[in-house]
Order: C-alpha cells, then sequence, then structure tokens
C-alpha cells in the first residue's frame, strides 16, 4: 500500500514552524533598518553636534565663578564685565599658564606688544605762576628826612620811567645845607676845604652836581627836594601819603622792572631726581592759550618748603611788550632723559599688575597651539608717563599682555594657575 505523506497545517507542529519564520522576518528587517538608519556618517554627525555643544563658548564672574552664561555681558550679582570660560591647558603650554582659545582672546579684548629696549625719557610736570625779577625790585626812598608835601605817582600798578618825578619833600635840613653852600661858595678860593665840605653833604643827600650848581649859581634856597625815579617799571606799592613826616632811608616807592621776569614752578620730592640746572623746560600760561613759551632752568631751590614739601625751579624769561604779568598761572613740562636707566627694557604701564610688594605680568607662552599666558614677578625702576622701565624680569622680544590684564588674572585665578592673588 503506497502511503502518501503531507503537512497538515492545522496540527501543532505546522503552527510552530510558521510562527518562527515570521519572528525571523522581523529581526531580519530591523537589522536591515538599523544599518540603513545609523550609517557612519549618521554616528560621526551625532558625535560632532555633541563635540559642538561641548565646547561652546561660556561666561563667567572673576568675583561669582558660579555664575555662567552662553553670552559675554555683566555679571547679574555684581555688574562687572563677563570673561570667557577657557580650557586650563593648552598644547605644549607650561603647566602653570592659562589657557585661551583665539577667539576667547579676542573676546575678552586680550592685546600684547613685544618688549623692547628704549632710551628711556620722563615727562615731568611742573607748576607755578610768573613773579618778578628780584634782581629788578628797587626801593625809592627819601635820602633826607622831611614832609611830603606832593605826590606825583598816586597808586600801585602805575608805570613810572627811570628819571621822571615821584614826590616832593620839604625839609628844614636841607634848607640849612643850601645856606651852608651858598655862604661857602662866597670864600671858596680862601676855604676851598669848607665849600666842598658843604657840597659833599648835599651830594650825600642825592642832589645832583647840577641841583648844586643851580643853587650855588641863583643864590636862593629851595624850599622842597624833588624825589626822582632811580629806575623803570611798575609800582607795585606806594608806602607814603602826602602829608607823612619821614626820615632818611624811607621807603616811598616799591618799584618792579618787569622788563624780565621770573617763572617759579613747584617740584616735589619725587620729581627732584630729573631735573637739573640747564634742562629746558616748555611751558604755557593761562592768560595766554596757544602761545608757548621755553627757558632754561636757572636755579632749583636747595631747601624743600616744610610746608608745603615742594622746591621752588626758576626759569628767566624776556617780557618783551609785558605780557608776562606777576602771579600768572604756568604749567610746564621737562622731558628728562635718563641716562642711568640707557637701554633698558620699556614697557606700557597697562601690563603691569600691582599686589604688595609684587609687580607682575602675563607673558604669552611661544610656540603653543593656542594662547598661553604665564604670570611672571618683574622689578620696576621709575615710571615715565604710561610706561615703566624695567629692572629685571623680562628679556627683548618677548610677548606680554597689554590690554586685558585684569580678564587674564582673573582667568588664571579661576584655573587655580599663578595670578596676583594666587603664588
Amino acid at each position: 500500500m503506497n502511503k502518501i505523506f503531507k503537512t497538515n497545517s492545522g496540527s501543532p507542529l505546522g503552527a510552530r514552524g510558521s510562527w518562527l519564520k515570521g519572528l525571523l522576518l522581523v529581526l531580519a528587517g530591523l537589522f536591515l533598518g538599523w544599518l540603513f538608519f545609523h550609517s557612519p556618517k549618521a554616528v560621526t554627525d551625532e558625535h560632532n553636534h555633541s563635540a559642538n555643544e561641548t565646547k561652546k563658548q561660556l561666561w563667567t564672574c572673576s568675583m561669582h565663578p558660579q555664575i555662567r552664561l552662553d553670552h559675554p555681558g555683566k555679571c547679574p550679582i555684581c555688574a562687572m564685565d563677563l570673561i570667557p570660560v577657557v580650557e586650563s591647558k593648552g598644547a605644549k603650554a607650561d603647566s602653570n599658564a592659562v589657557h585661551f582659545s583665539k577667539e576667547a582672546a579676542e573676546l575678552a579684548n586680550v592685546a600684547t606688544s613685544v618688549v623692547s629696549r628704549q632710551q628711556p625719557s620722563k615727562d615731568v610736570r611742573l607748576y607755578g605762576k610768573v613773579q618778578a625779577d628780584e634782581r629788578l625790585l628797587q626801593n625809592q626812598v627819601a635820602h633826607i628826612g622831611g614832609r611830603i608835601e606832593k605826590l606825583f605817582v598816586n597808586f600801585t600798578g602805575e608805570p613810572v620811567r627811570k628819571g621822571q618825578l615821584l614826590a616832593m619833600i620839604y625839609s628844614p635840613d636841607l634848607i640849612t645845607a643850601q645856606q651852608e653852600l651858598i655862604e661857602a661858595a662866597k670864600s671858596k678860593q680862601t676855604q676851598p676845604e669848607i665849600y666842598h665840605a658843604a657840597m659833599e653833604k648835599l651830594m650825600q643827600w642825592m642832589l645832583t652836581e647840577k641841583q648844586i650848581a643851580q643853587i650855588e649859581r641863583s643864590g636862593k634856597v629851595k624850599t622842597n627836594f624833588e624825589v626822582y625815579s632811580n629806575t623803570s617799571g611798575i609800582v607795585t606799592a606806594r608806602r607814603v601819603n602826602t602829608g607823612d613826616h619821614v626820615s632818611e632811608g624811607s621807603v616811598l616807592y616799591d618799584i618792579a622792572n618787569l622788563s624780565q621776569v621770573w617763572v617759579l614752578f613747584d617740584a616735589y620730592e619725587s620729581d627732584l631726581p630729573f631735573l637739573k640746572v640747564g634742562n629746558t623746560i616748555s611751558f604755557t600760561l593761562q592768560a595766554l592759550p596757544g602761545t608757548n613759551f621755553s627757558a632754561k632752568i636757572q636755579f632749583i631751590d636747595p631747601v624743600i618748603d616744610p610746608v608745603n614739601r615742594v622746591a621752588k625751579v626758576r626759569v628767566e624769561v624776556s617780557n618783551v611788550g609785558g605780557k608776562l604779568k606777576p602771579e600768572m598761572f604756568a604749567t610746564g613740562v621737562v622731558k628728562a632723559n635718563l641716562t642711568e636707566f640707557k637701554d633698558k627694557l620699556v614697557i606700557p604701564r597697562s601690563a603691569v599688575l600691582w599686589t604688595g610688594k609684587r609687580s607682575i605680568v602675563y607673558v604669552k607662552q611661544p610656540n603653543t597651539k593656542d594662547v598661553n599666558f604665564k604670570m611672571r614677578e618683574i622689578e620696576l625702576g621709575p615710571m615715565l608717563g604710561n610706561s615703566y622701565v624695567v629692572l629685571a624680569g623680562l628679556t627683548v622680544g618677548e610677548e606680554i599682555v597689554t590690554d586685558g590684564t585684569f580678564s587674564v588674572d582673573a582667568a588664571a585665578q579661576l584655573a587655580g594657575k599663578p595670578s596676583m592673588m594666587n603664588r
């Protein structure tokens, strides 16, 4: 008997086989889908996207490092400028250097300059006033005692010329001396000694030979004695009034010859080492804007004023036209060459940070992948306006931070690197 075997789908064995086939088909479809949708490019793109998110620039506050913002601005707590959060290390950089990406350095406005040698010079700024030249001051005195009969110059500030009549004095002593001269002249041939003695007496009272000859010729006694100016200048003080009694040597007027004047500048102790006799001072006057003057230092006071702590520095200026008047305010500058610091290194003042006795700068690390700055202590010489002389700590050709120094220092503090506050 031939038996024919055929599959019966309704049997338990047939149903199980169909289920297994379906499961295999589903798994195969999922595997193919994974291969299609998760290609190496998609994996790489996803990785790069994650890396870009990680490298996104953040900003923080040097005083409040808990602040983290994704854009520059002000700290919401203290209103200080935010600084970029920087990586703590860079390729081939010193382990104590703080690392900036080039973008972060630009955002923080960090600028550098190369250290070089210069011939240092210092601008010493001085303030002072125009004064009368003491050598050209004169007191107009009465050479004989008497009473002021008349004043011909009655107020201060009035200009006078040499030989100008200033006052008339009535003097009983002068009347007596004239009478003696007139009598002695009658017998000058027989008694010349008496005659010459009478003339000498009048000449000691500053009568001129011409005045004496007139008295002798006229035979008349003058009751008033003329006082003539000994110099040309400006009356700075009138010390008598009409009717006053004066004695021999009494001062009638103070007269200042202003054809040449002094300008006296105040120099503080810290400025004196840079000032020498012969230095040129360029100065201006408030009263004459736009006009520049220059003169050489003639004298430096050897004594410091105990109250103001200054020494007077004097220059002499010709006063053609009388434009310079006593008590005018002057502002001057001396460009002092510091020969003792010849060919020393000079750096901008903005590059230096101070903390106690330390002076520090940030030096750019050479030949690194990104931008790296390392703190360095230096020894400073004198300040030259907006620059400093460097005595030790730097070499020619090194590059230092000159702008954004505080931002670099704040980043170093946050990164735990040596900084102004952390050695």
